[in-house]
């Protein structure tokens, strides 16, 4: 058995037998002489073993002088953590540290049924472990009983306070024992969590047994530099390329999970994915789905994912970047535990590099920076994995002989060999093709390498396009050449940015394109030897600068001659005048019908004359039996017909 300094000989022996030879540095910080009796504020990152740490700092306090728990009816320590996911992992862990002890440990989380809750409880147990708003419950229902309990651990407090647990803390807190050992573990130590020691905790000891520096050692870390619109399909290449027995890749939203999720099931890999939306039942399912081999990817948001469990997690996949040093940090740390090895990628487009290297700064990580892997390199490595499969050293089997040898009999080495190959390979997804990505420029990242001494900023000049080469392409106006889609373009097809694109001249059949010296070999190399950029667009090299005098260039703008123009035809504003100011309006005349057309009814134009000659006799000042009425009595004058309706009898 290894020896572990102040560890109870019944949990050294479970340490030994679970694989540990040394304690993690947080584990061996708190079982430092003296602090076996006193409060503790720990400042542990997710990774660092601080499960299995406060497991063991309370081992004194709930064993005493004995090797193993005696039966009791009320709980000896209560264990809050934020989530039930990991509320559940807490579980687990100290059921196997505790597993030669005789403890009983319950679990008091939301989600769960209450009622079977309370059953355990009242049969008695010695740790419960819940979150705060059940332990509440069972606090004001009276089925937990706190007058025996010993110690209280938070575990992530500061993640608790953030998640708005403040007053279910202070009344689990108020309800226990005023003797009782309070030990609080956060990821940070903001002012809140300083207040609630002073508050809560007597003459607490705090602890922060490594720097950032030293955290998670066991992970590597490499940050892809990817093209803006590749991230997925590089991702989809980071898990083919590594295989990993389990991964997981965070997002930042829901709607992020959930289109990733079906993207990469339509593309044959195994994922399950956990966000918000999920009930407690899916959530389980997913997770074990995860921990029996059914899927190998998880895909989740940081909160759903908070408490995650995966004991053979080799890779990490940051798909969105984390908000800052402590949350990659607590990404990162769900792999390389327990002395195994992992690796943490993270998907960084060209914008968002500088930032990535303040977050690296910021935790004191030291990252590789490279190129997704591409789709050779895919199957590349499945072709050494191929050759490392233990299958192929091991000895035929006899009730395999027969098949064996008639294969053999049928067919060729070689032949068997191919078909063995293609078989192996059509059960892996295809590797994507990815875009090369922008090249990045320290220089270029608004002086972040100058010095203090660097003087004031010098504008840009154009000093690497002095060497330029000069390239044609078989498009130009009549084909409605624009810069504004050549550039995209030639950056998509090419493997170039814009840094490395000059001048743009378009003629009426061809384009010319000035391209830096520095990326003319890897244009050369992307567009071919037959120079094909897109469908029917091609490039080739020139000898040096076009001739544009030359060629035929943009025509000059003329402006039309409008003396051509036909005048429209209409009334000038000053004939119109006149015509107002006239003594007597213009005489009516209707407008004649059109061939073969409807012929106005008689009685709208006796209407229309009949208003025309009232406007008229207004205006020349006469009474209203004037113009308004004929003479009572008297026809119409001429025996022609009446212009005037008769009004309407009331």
């Amino acid at each position: 058995m290894t020896n572990f300094p102040n560890v109870r000989p019944a949990l050294a022996a479970t340490l030994t037998a679970r694989g540990y030879t040394v304690l993690t540095p947080v584990q061996e910080a708190v079982l430092a002489p003296g602090l076996d009796v006193v409060d503790l504020l720990v400042s542990a990152q997710t990774g660092s073993g601080k499960t299995v740490a406060f497991g063991l700092a309370l081992a004194p306090t709930l064993l005493g002088e004995s090797n193993s728990f005696a039966p009791t009816k009320a709980p000896l320590a209560v264990v809050i953590a934020p989530t039930r996911e990991l509320a559940l992992q807490v579980k687990r862990e100290l059921e196997w540290l505790y597993k030669d002890t005789g403890a009983r440990l319950a679990t008091c989380v939301g989600g769960m049924d209450m009622r079977d809750e309370r059953k355990v409880l009242g049969r008695g147990v010695h740790i419960v472990v819940g979150t705060p708003g059940r332990l509440c419950d069972h606090i004001k229902r009276g089925s937990l009983d706190m007058r025996m309990l010993k110690a209280i651990v938070l575990d992530e407090a500061d993640e608790m306070l953030k998640m708005g647990f403040r007053e279910e803390l202070e009344l689990i807190l108020t309800a226990a024992p005023e003797d009782r050992r309070t030990l609080m573990f956060s990821a940070t130590v903001p002012k809140t969590i300083i207040g609630m020691t002073k508050k809560y905790q007597k003459n607490a000891v705090r602890i922060n047994p490594v720097a950032q520096a030293k955290q998670h050692l066991d992970i590597a870390y490499r940050a892809l530099n990817v093209a803006k619109t590749d991230q997925e399909n590089a991702i989809i290449n980071v898990l083919r390329y590594y295989d990993a027995k389990n991964a997981i890749v965070f997002c930042d939203t829901r709607v992020a999970v959930n289109r990733m999720t079906s993207r990469f099931n339509n593309r044959g890999l195994s994922v399950v994915s956990l966000s918000g939306e999920l009930s407690q039942n899916e959530r389980s399912h997913a997770l074990q789905s995860l921990r029996d081999g059914r899927a190998k990817v998880c895909i989740a948001t940081d909160v759903a994912s908070r408490g995650l469990d995966l004991p053979d997690l080799e890779l990490v996949i940051h798909a969105t970047m984390p908000k800052n040093a402590e949350g990659l940090l607590h990404r990162s740390g769900r792999t390389g535990r327990a002395g195994r090895k992992g690796v943490s990628v993270l998907i960084v487009p060209h914008a968002g590099r500088k930032r990535v290297e303040r977050l690296f700064s910021a935790a004191r990580i030291k990252a590789e920076w490279a190129a997704p892997p591409s789709a050779d390199e895919v199957l590349g490595r499945d072709d050494e994995r191929l050759l490392e499969k233990l299958a192929l050293s091991e000895p035929t089997a006899a009730n395999e002989r027969e098949i064996v040898e008639k294969l053999l009999a049928a067919h060729t080495p070689e032949q068997i060999t191919t078909a063995f190959v293609r078989q192996y390979r059509a059960t892996h997804t295809a590797p994507e093709e990815l875009m090369k990505a922008e090249r990045y420029n320290p220089k270029d990242s608004h002086g972040s390498d100058r010095g203090a001494s660097a003087g004031p900023r010098k504008s840009r000049g154009r000093s690497d396009f002095e060497n330029s080469v000069w390239f044609s392409l078989n498009l130009g106006r009549k084909q409605k050449a624009e810069p504004r889609w050549i550039l995209p373009m030639l950056c998509k097809s090419g493997g170039l940015n814009k840094k490395d694109i000059g001048a743009i001249k378009i003629s009426e059949a061809q384009s010319f394109v000035e391209i830096a010296q520095g990326a003319v070999d890897d244009f050369i190399t992307e567009i071919g030897p037959e120079g094909k950029i897109e469908k029917a667009i091609t490039a080739h090299q020139l000898d040096g600068p076009p001739d544009f005098s030359a060629a035929d260039s943009k025509p000059q703008y003329k402006p039309r001659d409008k003396s051509t123009y036909k005048k429209k035809s209409g009334k000038r504003p000053d004939r119109f005048e006149e015509e107002m100011n006239q003594d007597t309006a213009p005489e009516f005349k209707p407008a004649a019908p059109k061939k073969g057309g409807k012929k106005p009814h008689k009685k709208k134009l006796a209407r229309a004359a009949a208003r025309l000659e009232k406007e008229n006799a207004q205006s020349k000042g006469k009474s209203e039996h004037e113009y308004g009425h004929a003479p009572k009595g008297k026809p119409a004058e001429d025996g022609g017909e009446k212009l005037i309706r008769r009004k309407r009898k009331k």
